[in-house]
Parts: C-alpha cells; sequence; structure tokens
C-alpha cells in the first residue's frame, strides 16, 4: 500500500497543572503497519532512504489532516503541529509558508496553533527568519527537546520561542536525581526567566507528575494523562486526577519544608555557638562536642568587610575540626550573599542571616549552601552546610 494512503494523524493532549483542564493537543504522525495496526510513523519520517522532498509532502498532508479535524471540531484550545527546522531549507518562498496557507483557507483562528520547531539542523538564520513570519501572522513558536544539545540553547537566543518542551529523555533521566536534575531546573528557571512556557514530555508516572511540579513547569504531556488518540476529550477530563496529584505534592512537600524548618533551627542554634566562641580566641576541640557534623554543617570562616578572607577554613569531618589556609587572602565580595549582606546594612537590618542559592561543593562533593552572617563591626561569618541534610 502506497504509505500516503496510510498516514494520518493523531492527537496528545497537553495539560495545564493549575487548573487542571487540557489547553491544547498536539499532532502526531500515524500510520497502519502490513497488520493493520496503528503505530507511530516517526520511522517513516527518519529514514534516511527516501528523499526530503517526499517526505515533506507527506508531513503536509498529514498537517493538512490534523488542521481539517481541529476546524471541524467545537474546541477552544491550542493545536500544537511539528515542522522540521531541516525542512524549513526546502521552503521556495519564506512569504508564502504552506502551514500559513493551510490555516487560512480552513478559516482557522491563527492565535489557536503552536508551530513546534523539530531536530537541532537546518538553517538557524532562514529558521529565524521564518518564525518572524509565524509571529507576524499570530501564531505561536515552540522549541521541541529542549537539552538536548547546544544547538538547541543557540535557537532559544535566536528566536526567543513562546513554549519550550524539555527533552522527553533528560526529564525521565532527571526523576533519578544526580547532574541531570540539576539540568533540568536550571532549564525551567531559564525558561521562566525569558518568559517561556515550559512543557515536560514523556511523563508517564505519579513521581515524574511531581518532580515536574518541582521544576516549575506550567504545563505536562505523557502516557500518565494518555497516549496519542484519535479523539478529542472534554478539557474537564483530566481535572480530578491532576487535583489529587497537586494535592498530594502539596502533603509531600509540606513535610520536607517542616523537617527543612526543624534542620535550620538546629543549625542556627549552632551558629549562635559559633558566635559567642568567636568573640574570644576559640577552642577547636570544645566546638567538636557539639552537633555540628550531624546538623550537615562542613566548614566556617572570616571575611572582612571588602571580601578578603582573614582566616583559615575551619572544616568539620570525622567528628573533629581541622584548620585548611590555603584561602587566606581569597576574595568573596563578588558572591551575592556577600554583598546583599553588607547591602542590608543600609536598611538597618545587617545581623539578618543571608543564604546563597544551592551548589555543588568542590571539595565534598555535595549540595550545599552559604550562610553570611555579621558577626561584629569588623567581620563576617561565612558557613557552608549540607543544603539537602535528612
Amino acid at each position: 500500500m502506497n504509505p500516503e494512503k496510510k498516514l494520518f494523524p493523531y492527537f496528545q493532549p497537553i495539560v495545564c497543572v493549575a487548573s487542571g483542564y487540557v489547553i491544547g493537543y498536539e499532532a502526531l504522525a500515524r500510520q497502519y503497519n502490513e497488520m493493520g495496526q496503528i503505530i507511530s510513523a516517526g520511522k517513516l519520517f527518519s529514514s534516511r532512504e527516501l528523499p526530503a522532498e517526499q517526505l515533506i509532502e507527506w508531513d503536509r498532508i498529514i498537517r493538512r489532516q490534523a488542521l481539517q479535524r481541529f476546524s471541524r471540531l467545537n474546541y477552544s484550545g491550542y493545536l500544537n503541529l511539528n515542522i522540521s527546522a531541516a525542512w524549513i531549507d526546502y521552503v521556495s518562498d519564506i512569504n508564502s509558508l504552506p502551514t500559513i496557507r493551510m490555516i487560512d483557507e480552513l478559516n482557522i483562528d491563527r492565535d489557536r496553533i503552536i508551530i513546534e520547531i523539530t531536530e537541532s539542523k537546518g538553517d538557524l538564520d532562514k529558521l529565524t527568519k521564518v518564525v518572524r513570519i509565524y509571529r507576524k501572522h499570530g501564531l505561536k513558536v515552540a522549541i521541541d527537546d529542549f537539552g538536548a544539545g547546544f544547538s538547541q540553547l543557540e535557537r532559544v537566543m535566536a528566536i526567543r520561542p513562546d513554549i519550550i518542551k524539555l527533552d522527553m529523555q533528560l526529564f525521565q533521566k532527571a526523576t533519578e536525581g544526580g547532574i541531570a536534575s540539576d539540568i533540568v531546573h536550571l532549564l525551567t528557571r531559564l525558561g521562566k526567566r525569558t518568559g517561556c512556557r515550559v512543557v515536560c514530555e514523556g511523563v508517564e508516572t505519579d513521581n515524574e507528575f511531581l518532580f515536574g511540579l518541582n521544576c516549575g513547569a506550567q504545563y505536562m504531556q505523557g502516557y500518565l494523562f494518555a497516549p496519542a488518540e484519535a479523539d478529542f476529550k472534554d478539557s474537564t477530563y483530566y481535572r480530578g486526577r491532576i487535583n489529587l496529584l497537586r494535592n498530594r505534592f502539596l502533603q509531600k512537600t509540606l513535610l520536607k519544608e517542616r523537617d527543612k524548618i526543624q534542620y535550620i533551627g538546629k543549625v542556627k542554634g549552632l551558629i549562635g555557638l559559633l558566635q559567642k566562641a568567636l568573640e574570644t580566641d576559640f577552642n577547636l576541640n570544645e566546638l567538636s562536642a557539639h552537633p555540628f557534623e550531624k546538623s550537615g554543617v562542613l566548614r566556617f570562616y572570616l571575611c572582612n568587610n571588602k571580601g578578603e578572607q582573614i582566616s583559615s577554613n575551619f572544616n568539620f569531618a570525622g567528628g573533629e575540626w581541622f584548620e585548611e589556609p590555603r584561602t587566606i587572602g581569597f576574595n568573596w565580595s563578588w558572591r551575592p550573599y556577600f554583598y546583599q549582606l553588607l547591602a542590608l546594612e543600609d536598611t538597618q537590618d545587617c545581623y539578618r542571616l543571608v543564604t546563597s542559592e544551592r551548589y555543588r561543593d568542590f571539595n565534598t562533593d555535595l549540595l550545599c549552601k552559604t550562610l553570611a552572617l555579621r558577626l561584629d563591626g569588623e567581620r563576617i561569618l561565612l558557613i557552608d552546610i549540607m543544603a539537602e541534610w535528612t
């Protein structure tokens, strides 16, 4: 059978985690195999044996079918259409784009169509020009598989997408923790800071949904809700389940926050002991009698008002304190927690505790935070603690 006769679109829902509603669908290519079963057409479109012109023609046929189906439904959400960046190179006249012509022929509100740019190949300058035309005609633009490579970061800087969809493999690996988790958190922060809406793709389990909430993603898509299907569901279809998952996230996060508050209370108590000890010539052996290590305190050191380190690092490990003088004379004035603390003096709040963002400690490979506190008129106390202490 001619592949063209077997190709058609299916639709996978995208849900909003705040409202619980289905806010749109992504059109995905499907085909019948020789057994008459419905399978993904991804393998066909990634074939290197078929000419790009033929694949583009089939892709536009599926795109038109998706738009026709969308135009016949009384549906108020969005439709996401995938367009390969590499295929944009084959467009002869970028001022007469096929997708825009289809949308106009079917009298579809352009504001309800989102163009998902897929693949990392393709001429970036031409892609940027095409995106400008899409936007000029009222369409929104998404970048798919964000985080899959540096080229995607280049695209974010070049075309400033409305939406970024996190790479599915990266997202699923991130739920296991480690560096992948750190990267996903950074990418979602980047998305929010640039005004992009963030979509997590490939969400298959409750825990992956909860991880997406923890990252701050606004939208989710995946088998947890539904695979791509022929029909559109009512916008409220998944709302009950999403409400339950949000509540589960809240309860789970509350427990963590309460543990964190208790932990911070213990650390503040130990900081009080340090402050008192540092008023005079302190005795490290006496300090080691207190549960610094059990409370996740790694080290402390002193700086002057210019940010210069005026003491050794006093590290705590194995139940003992020990000095490490290597960083005496280093200047930390460029660190946010340091200049933020100095700025507080203008507000008469100079004895407040300032906390850094989380970072991975070079020496211990632990996830840490630095606490900064005014000790007296000339000295500032800096304390490195574990950021995730249980």
